[in-house]
């Protein structure tokens, strides 16, 4: 059943990009920004990643994480990483695992074939591991700008 609204987030253990393994409770005490994204490497994934990139510092300063989520492979991720020097973590969902709990695998049609995939979407953990924001059908033009207002406002 996927996560809801003002409800914790189970706690989830994914790789990640520079040999880490990400684990959900290690992180309490910090704001987590979650995006999914369907592909590496194309064009508007490779656009939303970098404006999370561009605007690292700010989420940083706010005592806040960020970290891309897609099925594509760790060896994918690192490739994507080091081309776009993200300064933080790709984590690989290759088994859907983490898609499903948020509930972003979703039909699509590509040239006329149905198929299922990631639907851009953002989720915003506190502190405390609860799930407090979400952004679904995102789309990418001033995405993370909206993201990182609402990040301000949880830390005033």
């Amino acid at each position: 059943m996927p996560i809801a609204l003002g409800k914790p987030v189970p706690d989830f253990t994914l790789p990640a990009t520079s040999n880490k393994t990400i684990k959900l409770s290690q992180l309490k005490g910090r704001n987590i920004v979650l995006y999914f994204y369907p592909k590496d490497c194309t064009s508007g994934c490779t656009l939303e990643g970098q404006n999370f990139r561009d605007h690292y510092q700010k989420f940083a300063k706010l005592n806040t994480e960020i970290f891309g989520i897609s099925r594509d492979t760790l060896k994918l991720h690192e490739k994507f990483k080091s081309e776009q020097n993200f300064p933080f973590e790709l984590l690989s969902d290759s088994e859907e695992n983490l898609c499903q709990l948020f509930d972003v695998i979703k039909d699509k049609t590509m040239y006329g074939e149905k198929v299922r995939g990631i639907e851009r979407s953002t989720f915003l953990i506190d502190t405390t591991g609860k799930l407090i924001q979400e952004w679904r059908k995102v789309k990418v033009d001033g995405h993370v700008e909206e993201v990182l207002k609402i990040v301000e406002k949880l830390n005033k």
